[in-house]
């Protein structure tokens, strides 16, 4: 057997194996739940920092939209007019909160009460109990949106996951990524593909079959209008999406923009510190070392 030979069925005997090995990772390809498209968000990387309009837009998509099944246990209505965040005012925020009946107690008859909330006050959740909300959603409970967007991610595989953990060019917003895949991510389901009573179909969402119905549509919420009367952004479930995805970011870490500022601020005193350091280093050893002037001037003698 000459090496042409030998070479040419090498060749054939690989591509039968790759064939053969190809297809059922294509039959395993269909099935798989693809990952979500990496978005643009304005508070992404050290130097980010939240859209106040798309952060009151998404609170808007939260109040009208999500805040029926969801709740939002950890987030104070005072939250709302802290530096970093939507940018409401101290009187907003109070009107808001009055708006809210949150129970408090018990009172002097050892009886809970009702009363309209205050701004310390968090956002009372839509069920009195896990159990009700569980009762009231096909027998399982909607997620608190706290720290959704943080608890809620992907891995993105090699090498994407390595140049995420660097602290320039890091990415960790693959949480609000799947947020808003997820809402934009209800189709009808492929042939062949049966989906169970209660079920939704949704491409991104694991396993695809999902408890959650549709939230959303176009032109359900009417955001604020322009000048021209037209609303200044659109109306479509991309951008309902995308807001409510970016106000859950916030709510998830309402300081982060103080956290960025701080950690800026590390980092320049480390630099200029480290200089000093070699500065004072230079100067202390000034008169040691070197070639002829050591602590032994002998061992440096030429022969």
């Amino acid at each position: 057997m000459t090496i042409r030979t030998l070479l040419a069925a090498t060749l054939v005997a690989a591509s039968l194996g790759g064939a053969l090995m190809g297809a059922p990772a294509s039959a395993e390809d269909a099935h798989a739940t693809p990952q979500p498209p990496r978005q643009k968000w304005s508070y992404a990387g050290v130097f980010g920092s939240f859209d106040q309009g798309q952060l009151q837009r998404g609170f808007q998509v939260y109040k009208e939209v999500c805040s029926a099944c969801h709740s939002m246990k950890l987030v104070a209505f005072r939250n709302l007019a802290e530096a970093g965040g939507p940018g409401y005012s101290a009187a907003q925020v109070k009107a808001l909160a009055a708006t809210y009946q949150v129970k408090d107690g018990p009172n002097d008859s050892g009886e809970m009460f009702e009363r309209p909330g205050r701004p310390a006050d968090r956002f009372p959740p839509p069920f009195p109990n896990d159990q009700a909300a569980a009762a009231a959603n096909g027998g399982k409970a909607p997620p608190d949106f706290s720290v959704l967007a943080k608890a809620r991610t992907y891995e993105r595989g090699f090498p994407w996951f390595v140049l995420d953990a660097l602290p320039f060019t890091g990415y960790s917003e693959q949480g609000v990524d799947y947020i808003h895949a997820l809402l934009t991510g209800y189709e009808e389901p492929p042939q062949g593909t049966e989906v169970p009573d209660g079920g939704h179909y949704n491409k991104y969402y694991p396993g695809h079959i999902i408890a959650m119905p549709n939230p959303i549509s176009d032109g359900q919420v009417s955001y604020p209008k322009g000048d021209d009367g037209q609303p200044v952004v659109p109306e479509t479930v991309d951008q309902y999406s995308k807001d409510v995805a970016a106000f859950m970011a916030w709510a998830a870490e309402p300081h982060m923009m103080a956290r960025k500022a701080l950690g800026l601020r590390v980092i320049l005193f480390l630099i200029v510190l480290a200089g000093l350091l070699y500065y004072v280093k230079k100067r202390v050893w000034a008169d040691v070392g070197g070639e002829t002037h050591g602590l032994q001037p002998e061992l440096h003698k030429t022969f």
